[in-house]
């Protein structure tokens, strides 16, 4: 793969220099840009002239257990990548002493200093605003030192993330003798913070499910991007895939698939294997905590009121029709096809009451997902029971009844000091103040909601579902009644100059979205992310002055040599399709 990424940029090139340059025309005309290769964009980068090497006699230097994490986390990645191994060591000695920071006039960096303290504030051109954000950094290069300075841990930690980027993406193994490497990388000053406070990735583990891990690596890869949250999608139709101590049913039942559709739905078949897992809890809080080690929270989900056969194959009761056997959903797009729906009734309500306590004692974070979208009224209607609640509860249609559904969901998460998250369907009836719209139809519901006073996140369908096809007529599987190639990802902006300035504070950014039905395993996953999760970690990271389409593009080509660092899988398209200057 890497004589192919060298045999695209030789293309690149040669594409450059038939059409004059034409890319390079789009490209602002600073140096740093032909230098530095750091995606997402920072908001400031100042290149040198030099080039320093970090080598064997390197030290890392920090103290303080947030300052720490991150040198592990540089550590581990250097270790790994160049096999050369950076001792951590704390910034004073036993006795309380400071270490002696020695400057040098040679290209060999003796140190790598971390630290978290304000950032000056006499830096030209930022305001002290800026500067204070969560995740707001800086990094320089001078006399021997790489300071990384973070204005709290988060910014330390991408400035960690920052570095990494300017570190080869490829180099020699020499075996017993890597750990003689010199590591090159160039001098340069960086001033960075993020446009949006919520920068994140979703993964369907429904219905395919991934090991734990494979979870771990790909927080991994949110967190090399600046990403700092990761959806969860738990529960679905095809399977429930959280253990539940108080209903064991949903793991002896719930996560088990008698089989799965064979092809792109509606299929050539069903297959007769069975399928599925969960993830135990104490699987979940070890997840839980390597995030929180990368400054990333988990939104786990726990789908209802529709998109629940599993729920209902494991406890027939909570079904509007409870004689009618079922199990879990062997096939995708059972939507109006299915009555996969709970039933309003007490003890559907203390079910998820009871469940959703479970969640919330194993992910600490901010927000909890309740999924309901897509909930079909077909089955409400034809349901005596439903209609008789509806009557009783003076609930005059089927919209209704799904917002007292999240009415009462809502109680049990904001009792926990929690905020609900809901998809953009929780928009078709009254929602409270503090409830925030994951907006995924379009972007319109977001922007709305924003205007209505509610928080707001942006995952479009038509660009941010990466499960989507990569380039018309796709040859592998996927969703491709969708088609969202990686242009049309990266320039995407989430506040268009018609959106009412007053109200972007609530939005409060947006992630990209891997549902897989056709991607079963890893290698197929990162095929679908990358480099589309590159893109959106610009349009969430970046400045909109920022953001520019080809130099981008030419950052790919050393982009692909990261992912090959990783060992991940990536499409090549962008390449292959000949549309450098998009």
């Amino acid at each position: 793969m890497k004589k192919f990424v060298g045999y695209l940029a030789l293309v690149v090139m040669a594409f450059i220099n038939q059409s004059e340059n034409a890319v390079l025309a789009q490209v602002p005309s600073n140096s740093k840009y032909l230098k530095v290769s750091v995606i997402p964009e920072p908001v400031r980068v100042t290149p040198g002239n030099a080039l320093y090497q970090i080598n064997k006699n390197t030290v890392i230097v920090a103290s303080g257990e947030d300052q720490v994490r991150s040198a592990n986390f540089l550590r581990s990645y250097i270790m790994k990548s160049y096999n050369v191994d950076i001792p951590v060591i704390p910034a004073k000695d036993e006795k309380g002493k400071e270490i002696k920071i020695k400057k040098n006039d040679d290209p060999e960096i003796k140190h790598i200093v971390l630290d978290i303290k304000p950032l000056a504030y006499g830096i030209a051109g930022f305001s002290p605003s800026d500067l204070k954000r969560v995740g707001a950094y800086s990094l320089d290069m001078k006399e021997g030192i790489i300071h990384l300075t973070g204005a709290n841990a988060q910014g330390l930690f991408y400035s960690v993330q920052t570095l990494i980027q300017l570190l080869p993406s490829t180099m020699p193994s020499f075996g017993l003798f890597d750990k003689y490497l010199q590591i090159t990388v160039p001098a340069v000053e960086v001033v960075d913070y993020p446009r949006f406070q919520y920068r994140g990735m979703h993964l369907d583990v429904v219905r395919h499910i991934f090991s734990v891990d494979y979870i771990k690596q790909y927080i991994d890869y949110l967190a090399l991007h600046k990403m700092n949250y990761f959806h969860w999608h738990l529960t679905d139709d095809q399977g429930w895939r959280m253990e539940s101590k108080a209903y064991p049913k949903l793991n002896e039942i719930g996560s088990w698939r008698a089989g799965t559709i064979k092809g792109i739905f509606p299929g050539t078949g069903v297959d007769s294997t069975r399928y599925g897992g969960f993830y135990t809890i104490e699987q979940m809080k070890e997840i839980v905590k390597y995030a929180a080690d990368r400054y990333i929270t988990i939104v786990p989900e726990i789908d209802v009121p529709g998109h629940s056969m599993a729920i209902i194959a494991a406890y027939p009761e909570l079904s509007t029709t409870p004689d009618i056997p079922k199990q879990p959903a062997i096939t995708w797009g059972i939507y109006n096809r299915q009555n996969n729906v709970l039933v309003p009734s007490e003890k559907t309500f203390k079910f998820l009451k009871d469940v959703f306590n479970e969640l919330m004692d194993v992910f600490p974070g901010e927000y909890i997902h309740i999924g309901a979208d897509e909930c079909s009224k077909k089955w409400w209607k034809e349901s005596n029971e439903t209609q008789n609640f509806m009557k009783n509860y003076a609930l005059e249609d089927e919209d209704a009844l799904q917002s007292y559904f999240v009415k009462r969901i809502h109680e049990v998460v904001k009792a926990r000091g929690r905020q609900l998250v809901g998809w953009d369907e929780i928009m078709e009836g009254p929602i409270e103040k503090d409830m925030i719209v994951m907006s995924w139809r379009d972007s319109k519901h977001a922007w709305k909601a924003a205007e209505m006073g509610n928080k707001a996140i942006l995952t479009p369908i038509q660009t941010h579902y990466l499960n989507a096809a990569q380039k018309k007529n796709e040859t592998v599987l996927c969703h491709q009644d969708l088609y969202a190639p990686i242009d049309s990802v990266y320039n995407y902006e989430p506040l268009p100059e018609s959106f009412n300035p007053v109200y972007e504070e609530n939005i409060l950014g947006g992630q990209g979205c891997m549902w897989t039905e056709y991607f079963p395993d890893k290698e197929a996953v990162e095929y679908g992310i990358f480099p589309r999760m590159s893109a959106i970690s610009e349009v969430y990271w970046s400045q909109k002055k920022n953001k520019n389409w080809p130099r981008f593009m030419l950052k790919l080509v050393e982009q692909f040599n990261r992912y090959d660092l990783w060992g991940a899988k990536y499409s090549t398209e962008i390449f292959e399709s000949g549309n450098y200057s998009r």
